[in-house]
C-alpha cells in the first residue's frame, strides 16, 4: 500500500510541480521527517489502569491509577560519527544543489526552444498573410483575360493561410 501511495505521489508531483522545485521539496521533506523522528522519542507516555483495563495515552489519566513510562534516552553520538554525518549531509546538499541547477538549465533550454518555435510559427503565419494580401491585390488589378488565374491564386493563398494559421 505504501508503494502505491508513493507512486501516486510521484506521478502527481511530476504532473503538477516543476522539476526545479521537486529536488528542493525532497530535501525539505527529508529534513522535516528527520526533525519529526528526533522529537518523537521525547514524548511522555502514561499507562492508565481503570476498572481492570490498561490504556496508554499522551495525557495523564483522569481516573484510576497512572504510571509515567520513561522513554529511553537517545544514544549519544560520537564526535566522529557526527562529523561523518555532517559530511554526508553536506555532500547530499551539494548533489541536490547540482541537480537543481541542472533542472533549471534544462527548463531554460526548453523554454527557449518553445519560444523559438512560437516565433517561427508567427513568422510563417505573417508570410502567409502577406501572400494572401498580394494575391487579393493581384485579383483586384488583374486584366480581364487573367481574372480566372488571379482568382485561383487568391483562393490557393487563402487555403494555405487557413491551413498554416488556424484560428
Amino acid at each position: 500500500m505504501l508503494s502505491t501511495m508513493r507512486s501516486a505521489m510521484r506521478s502527481t508531483m511530476r504532473a503538477t510541480i516543476p522539476s526545479t522545485l521537486r529536488s528542493t521539496l525532497r530535501g525539505l521533506l527529508a529534513l522535516t521527517l528527520c526533525g519529526a523522528a528526533a522529537t518523537a522519542g521525547a514524548q511522555t507516555v502514561y499507562k492508565c489502569t481503570a476498572d481492570g483495563k490498561v490504556t496508554y495515552t499522551e495525557t495523564p489519566c483522569q481516573s484510576g491509577t497512572s504510571t509515567v513510562l520513561a522513554a529511553p534516552a537517545a544514544p549519544a553520538q560520537s564526535p566522529e560519527a557526527a562529523a561523518a554525518e555532517l559530511t554526508r549531509q553536506q555532500r547530499l546538499s551539494k548533489e541536490l544543489e547540482q541537480d537543481r541547477h541542472r533542472a533549471e538549465a534544462k527548463d531554460a533550454r526548453d523554454m527557449d526552444r518553445v519560444a523559438r518555435a512560437a516565433d517561427a510559427r508567427q513568422a510563417k503565419c505573417n508570410k502567409l498573410k502577406l501572400n494572401k494580401k498580394w494575391a487579393d491585390d493581384d485579383l483586384k488589378g488583374a486584366p480581364i483575360g487573367r481574372v480566372e488565374s488571379a482568382q485561383r491564386k487568391a483562393r490557393h493563398a487563402a487555403e494555405q493561410l487557413k491551413l498554416g494559421c488556424p484560428g
